[in-house]
């Protein structure tokens, strides 16, 4: 009888060990499964997260930074540089003049523009502008009254604590690509940016620019 128990309670335990072992690979299978469809799903998200940051970036190509018109190219710059929450309106704003991407020191006729009609759209989109060009007072010669000024000595020598707009332009076969940001000129830190490509389509930008070579001459001489 005491062998019959040692064999059935032998027959027992090996039923038990064979059980916990299936058991055991069941539930490492389930582990391995699962961790391989954990894997899975991060890398699914973030295959997803990056088409929607393109499809997001192709809209804003198409219906933002893109423009056919320089009216519409400034209105574009002006709308995403006040889309930053953090700007302080109440600051006093200066406005520059757009500069050559590769020559930052050199401007245009093109880059005054987009400086000026930039001092229009701020100022009535609630900005705080100042002009800082203006003079001690007021000048006049027989051609007309003058108030703004460029010559340094003309001007006031400071300004008080402010947000500086500066932006840079670079020109492209059929258009130019803009980038601004608003600055804080004590911290120098970047308040917003924007940016935008004008499309203006023209196979010769210097007629935009203001600076088409001069046409070709032929001297007209006396035959000898």
């Amino acid at each position: 009888m005491f062998r019959n128990i040692s064999k059935t309670a032998i027959l027992t335990s090996l039923v038990v060990l064979i059980l916990s072992g299936c058991s055991y690979k069941y539930r490492s299978a389930n582990t391995s499964d699962a961790t391989s469809n954990s894997n899975l799903n991060k890398e699914y998200n973030k295959v997803k997260d990056a088409r929607d940051h393109l499809d997001i970036a192709e809209d804003m190509q198409k219906y933002v930074t893109s423009q056919t018109t320089l009216e519409a190219t400034i209105a574009s710059l002006s709308t995403q540089l006040m889309q930053n929450q953090k700007i302080n309106t109440d600051k006093p704003v200066l406005i520059t003049s757009f500069v050559r991407l590769d020559q930052l020191k050199e401007t245009s006729e093109f880059g005054r523009v987009l400086g000026e009609s930039l001092i229009n759209e701020l100022s009535n989109r609630g900005f705080n502008v100042i002009e800082y060009r203006g003079q001690m007072a007021v000048s006049i010669n027989d051609k007309g009254e003058y108030f703004i000024s460029r010559k340094p000595h003309e001007i006031k020598s400071s300004t008080p604590n402010t947000y500086v707009v500066v932006g840079t332009y670079s020109r492209q076969a059929g258009k130019v690509i803009l980038n601004a940001r608003i600055i804080d000129n004590i911290s120098g830190k970047i308040i917003t940016s924007a940016r935008a490509t004008y499309l203006h389509n023209l196979a010769n930008d210097c007629t935009l620019f203001k600076d088409c070579a001069p046409a070709r001459t032929i001297n007209i001489v006396k035959e000898k």
